[in-house]
C-alpha cells in the first residue's frame, strides 16, 4: 500500500481530541468490557510523553499517576475507539518534551508549577483549544427570547 493511500485510509479513523502536551494533567475516560457488561473507567494523571507515530492515527501518549505509593504509567493510543473522551484538568509549565525525570521523584519533588495562576486564565486557554461552536450574540439571543414570549 502506498504512503498516500495509507494516510487517506487513516484519516477516517481520526477522532476529535484536545491538543495534548507533556505537563498536562488529564482524565482519560476509557470503555472497559467485563464479560457482557461495559463500563467507563477513568485514569487521571500527568502526561509525561507524546508519541506522534508515522501516520496521523498512530499517535499515543503516556500518562503517569501515583496509586497507593506506586507509580503507574499507561500508554493510550490517541485515536482509539475505546477512549470516550479526554479532559484536560491542569496545565503545568514544562521545558522538556519528555518528562522521564519524574519517574525518579516522589512526593513534593515531583510537583510541577502550574502555567495559569487562576481558574479564569485556565478556562480561557481551554476554550481557545476547543473547536468553537456557533455563538449567538447577546442582543440576538435577547431578541429571540422576546419573540418567543409573545
Amino acid at each position: 500500500m502506498t504512503s498516500l493511500a495509507l494516510h487517506e485510509q487513516a484519516e477516517k479513523y481520526k477522532k476529535e481530541r484536545p491538543d495534548l502536551r507533556p505537563g498536562y494533567t488529564v482524565r482519560v475516560h476509557e470503555r472497559i468490557r467485563e464479560g457482557e457488561k461495559e463500563r467507563v473507567q477513568i485514569f487521571e494523571g500527568l502526561i509525561i510523553g507524546i508519541h506522534r507515530g508515522h501516520v496521523s492515527t498512530d499517535a499515543s501518549f503516556t500518562v503517569r499517576r501515583i496509586a497507593s505509593g506506586v507509580g503507574v504509567e499507561r500508554v493510550f493510543p490517541l485515536h482509539s475507539p475505546t477512549i470516550e473522551k479526554i479532559e484536560v484538568k491542569k496545565v503545568a509549565k514544562v521545558r522538556r518534551a519528555k518528562l522521564n525525570f519524574l519517574r525518579g521523584r516522589a512526593g513534593k519533588a515531583a510537583r510541577l508549577s502550574e502555567r495559569f495562576t487562576s481558574a479564569d486564565e485556565f478556562a480561557v486557554a481551554v476554550a481557545k483549544e476547543e473547536p468553537k461552536q456557533e455563538e449567538v450574540p447577546a442582543e440576538e439571543a435577547a431578541a429571540e427570547g422576546e419573540t418567543k414570549k409573545e
